[in-house]
């Protein structure tokens, strides 16, 4: 296979909370109504993101991350990225440095240019000494340039332009609108499907992107092609129920890309709408947000009854976050309402004023080795001893246990189920 070429940007920052996705999307949007086919990639494990930005581009958004996906997977992801787009686009993660591995160490790896994204709401000159600092601090990095969001007026863009050095390229400006922010809650950015007024936001960005700045596309770079990979249909003929709707929304694409490649046909069903399911040999229960649809989940109990038969009769189920704590006895949220849960799990859970946990896992299950994230707000109370714990290769603090009751596998981890196709295939076979 040879190499493919194509016009690509990370867009990073120098830390959280400058407006990665906001730029990352105004950046999609403005070259797709340009008619141009952009691919755009999340670095990191990120859920929330990826979903506004499939709606900026227009097509599905995968994760980059040099330990959870892999340097081998993310080169084909790229690689295929790169036959088929005229613009790869990758938001990064944090802080441009930030982690180990760094989205600065993702550009390096594959020679993607940097965009960095810099709030400068409050700064004027300072700004081109910020952009000097992330441009030079690894002199090995392909820094491009630079982006001003939030800016107060024309003239301050301006201000903040004049202040870069010479080798620095200026990408433009956003203001500082309502009209462009996207809103937040405790995971992160609201999700793009309750967002009424998304495409407008998306819309306004992009227009502002093109007065600041216009619509140039950056250098082009040549992806090396990939290690062959094949895969055993180790899921041939099996029928996997997938909990798909606002209470079950963290799904990663590669993850239902691989049961379809492993042969699997893919049945989405709704937690909340549903009282049934359809005929089914497995169910993949993903995270989400159970929390805020305590009423609805608890008072489904035809669905309850359709997930507990299907337990009873020693279907597996693989549930993560979210999709574990609807397996619980109860669940509490921040205000102290509790819902009553499914029951197939002893214990409850309740939201916390402050984020409970939030790392890398590497989790060695009897099926395999399977790597992961996890991401919450609970806490979890349980009788149940664990089959096993996760291990965080940057922090040791956090050992995120997985718990096992028949063929039910449930943690608070997330699954990066590419990272060991025949475990993930073992955990959902009949």
């Amino acid at each position: 296979m040879n190499s493919r070429s194509c016009p690509a940007l990370l867009i990073a920052a120098p830390a959280s909370g400058q407006g990665k996705t906001t730029v990352t999307a105004a950046l999609a949007r403005l070259h797709a109504r340009q008619g141009k086919r952009v691919r755009v990639f999340k670095c990191g494990p990120d859920f929330l993101d990826p979903m506004i930005l499939a709606r900026a581009s227009g097509q599905p958004v995968y994760q980059l991350d040099l330990w959870m996906v892999g340097e081998a997977e993310s080169r084909r992801l790229l690689w295929q990225a790169a036959g088929e787009a005229e613009l790869i686009l990758i938001e990064g993660v944090m802080g441009l440095f930030d982690g180990n591995p760094s989205a600065a160490d993702l550009a390096r790896r594959f020679g993607v240019p940097v965009l960095a994204v810099i709030d400068g709401s409050a700064m004027a000159q300072t700004f081109g000494a910020l952009a000097h600092g992330l441009a030079s601090f690894q002199p090995d990095l392909p820094f491009s340039g630079v982006l001003a969001n939030r800016v107060g007026s024309a003239r301050h863009g301006e201000i903040l332009r004049d202040s870069l050095p010479e080798a620095i390229r200026w990408y433009g400006a956003l203001p500082r609108s309502a009209e462009i922010e996207l809103p937040s809650r405790h995971l992160g950015l609201v999700q793009a499907g309750e967002l009424t007024d998304l495409d407008a936001r998306l819309d306004a960005a992009a227009d502002a992107l093109q007065a600041s700045a216009g619509v140039t596309l950056p250098p082009a770079v040549d992806f090396a092609a990939p290690e062959p990979r094949t895969l055993e249909p180790l899921l041939q003929g099996v029928r996997i129920g997938v909990a798909r709707d606002a209470a079950c929304a963290f799904l990663y694409q590669a993850n239902l890309d691989l049961l379809r490649e492993l042969g699997a046909e893919l049945v989405f069903f709704s937690p909340l709408a549903d009282t049934a399911l359809p005929p089914l040999d497995s169910l993949y229960l993903p995270g989400g947000y159970p929390e805020l649809h305590l009423h609805a989940l608890s008072d489904n109990h035809g669905m309850a009854e359709a997930i507990r038969a299907h337990h009873a009769a020693g279907k597996p189920i693989l549930a993560e976050c979210g999709g574990m704590l609807y397996l619980l006895d109860g669940l509490t949220d921040k205000s102290g309402t509790r819902g009553a849960m499914l029951g197939l799990l002893p214990g409850e859970a309740r939201l916390q004023p402050r984020l409970t946990a939030l790392a890398l896992q590497d989790v060695a299950l009897p099926e395999g080795r399977l790597r992961g994230h996890t991401f919450h707000h609970s806490a979890l109370e349980t009788p149940l001893q664990p089959l096993t714990r996760g291990e965080c290769p940057n922090y040791k603090r956090t050992a995120e246990a997985v718990y096992r009751q028949g063929r039910l596998t449930a943690s608070y981890i997330h699954f990066y189920l590419p990272s060991d196709p025949p475990a993930a295939a073992a955990l959902l076979r009949p």
